[in-house]
């Protein structure tokens, strides 16, 4: 390809709007542009770089068993109906009616359809198991789209459905399709922790990230040193402890608390830690009932455990007059009497004389105690783990932070229970449901995820399996005609080139080279011709060299078969 010609040149300028490493570069070196907020053109190069990351996503598949297909992207709202996803995903359903008053939803993920498309068929014990895939496009309504391709609006995904006899079935391909993940992720660069997660909107019992560890990524988990364990933070599973079990429970006492309503003005207060505090929350579910949810003050309320909690109830934070409805004071509220359902986390047991509000503006009560003073309707994990806690087995959990690039997902007969006729005939006659998994990689987000692991002050170092090209080629000065030749004896060898033919100063093909980020870059001039050579430079390299002209095709393959 001429750079000349290609659609999509660099740019020096790019908006302030614009935070994020890969964003930048990839807007700057002219992969991407925006068409609006989080819709993105691929340009030429971006494209290139896109296939070659489904390539390598479709050979794994491949290798590992799996059939590729794919879906509509309409897909018939009365499928998500049937489920009782309509109204009840992660992301806001967008919706589209046809002419003749059809009602479909833009497909945000595709357990539906592919149950759908399988239940069409006579499937007995015989056909099972099966994988099969698809690479399509997505729509998820995202409130905040932002950080260019890794957080958007519409988006490819490789998604796959396997369909089981049974859970020791499904057990063997989950694992499989966990090692084709890591072998994705080697090929494409990226080092990913495989981390327990949650299944959310998708349904089943659990799920597992593959997440790069990045400082700009969303995925919060915890893992110990040998990453035994390793978990989201939505999921995490964490010692509490006991503060002070040597202490003698006291008695109950009211009195006057000239405080703020916060765990740090009572902190100021009493001038004891945040753990002697009962922090309690009061919100109201989507049929409006109230629920009151207590832990300890040190610790933060895990909403996601929270929607489990409620079997999937939406909720919202009360507000002053539903508090003071319901017989207390926002920032005084106690667990002690108020008449409603009331959620309890576990740390409520680790704690002899909490000190909590009154229900009353400006008192507090002290020395309480679980157990003897109050209980909850249940207690249970709803706590978010805190920097510096411990596994369960008493192990030191540290903090990471990371961009999920890819989900695999246990389903059971999530859907099969849901959907009618999705079941199999099994061995001895009957109709049995699917047990099912599902697995997820987003390739736009993998692209820019690549771009944050792989960059340096001056653009991308893209690895070479997806590399744009796999040269790029420079002439500078005189040299057109010897140029043409270097670039038609590459092309005839198979060799993917970028030929900068453009009439620049040589800094400007230089420095654009560096900014688009091909593993390789090829200089010829005047100066490298009087030795019948040209100059190699590697971009992940500081140093050029010169080499043989007669002898570039064969290095530049060996390079590439390192």
């Amino acid at each position: 390809m001429r750079y000349s010609k290609l659609f999509g040149k660099t740019v020096k300028e790019v908006s302030s709007e614009i935070k994020l490493v890969s964003h930048r570069f990839l807007y700057q070196a002219g992969f991407i542009r925006e068409s609006v907020a989080g819709r993105y053109f691929f340009l030429p190069l971006g494209i290139r770089v896109r296939d070659k990351i489904m390539r390598v996503i479709e050979e794994e598949m491949n290798a590992a068993g799996a059939q590729k297909m794919v879906t509509p992207v309409l897909h018939p709202l009365e499928l998500w109906q049937e489920t009782n996803r309509a109204e009840s995903v992660g992301f806001e359903l967008m919706t589209i009616e046809d002419q003749r008053g059809g009602k479909f939803a833009l497909g945000g993920t595709a357990e539906e359809m592919m149950v759908d498309v399988v239940r069409k068929f006579n499937v007995s014990y015989r056909d099972l198991p099966f994988n099969i895939y698809q690479f399509s496009q997505k729509f998820r309504d995202e409130l905040r789209a932002r950080g260019g391709l890794l957080r958007v609006r519409e988006f490819m995904m490789k998604d796959a459905y396997s369909f089981h006899t049974d859970e020791k079935d499904f057990a063997s391909e989950y694992e499989s399709m966990g090692d084709a993940y890591s072998r994705i992720f080697e090929r494409l660069g990226l080092s990913t922790v495989r981390i327990e997660s949650d299944n959310g909107y998708i349904g089943g019992d659990y799920c597992h990230e593959y997440v790069v560890e990045s400082p700009v990524g969303e995925s919060r988990f915890l893992m110990t040193k040998d990453r035994s364990y390793a978990a989201h933070e939505e999921v995490a599973k964490f010692e509490r402890g006991d503060m002070n079990p040597d202490e003698k429970e006291l008695p109950l006492e009211v009195k006057d608390a000239p405080r703020g309503p916060t765990i740090a003005d009572g902190v100021k207060l009493y001038d004891q830690p945040a753990w002697r505090q009962i922090k309690t929350i009061v919100f109201f579910t989507n049929d409006e009932e109230p629920v009151l949810v207590c832990l300890r003050g040190d610790l933060d309320i895990c909403e996601v455990k929270l929607g489990h909690i409620l079997k999937g109830k939406k909720f919202r934070s009360a507000t002053r007059e539903e508090v003071e409805k319901l017989g207390s004071v926002v920032g005084f509220v106690s667990p002690l009497k108020l008449k409603c359902k009331k959620i309890g986390d576990l740390s409520l047991k680790t704690v002899k004389n909490f000190y909590t509000g009154a229900d009353e503006d400006k008192k507090d009560t002290l020395n309480v105690n679980y157990g003897r003073d109050f209980e909850m309707d249940e207690l249970v994990d709803v706590a978010l783990p805190p920097a510096g806690c411990k596994s369960e087995d008493g192990q030191d959990l540290s903090e990471g932070r990371g961009i999920e690039v890819g989900n695999i997902f246990q389903l059971g007969t999530h859907y099969s229970d849901k959907m009618a006729r999705a079941v199999f005939t099994d061995s001895d006659g009957k109709d049995k449901p699917f047990y099912m998994g599902c697995y997820g990689i987003g390739v736009g987000r993998t692209m820019g995820t690549v771009v944050e692991v792989f960059n340096d002050e001056k653009g991308i170092l893209w690895p070479k399996a997806i590399a744009p090209y796999q040269v790029y080629l420079i002439s500078i000065g005189d040299v057109a005609e010897e140029a043409e030749k270097l670039y038609e004896k590459m092309l005839s060898e198979g060799i993917e080139v970028l030929y900068d033919d453009r009439e620049e100063r040589p800094g400007v093909k230089l420095n654009d080279a560096d900014l688009i980020g091909i593993p390789l870059r090829l200089v010829i001039s005047s100066r490298t011709l009087e030795k019948d050579a040209v100059e190699w430079k590697e971009r992940s390299e500081a140093e050029a060299k010169e080499v043989k002209m007669a002898d570039v095709v064969k290095l530049i393959k060996d390079y590439y078969l390192k």
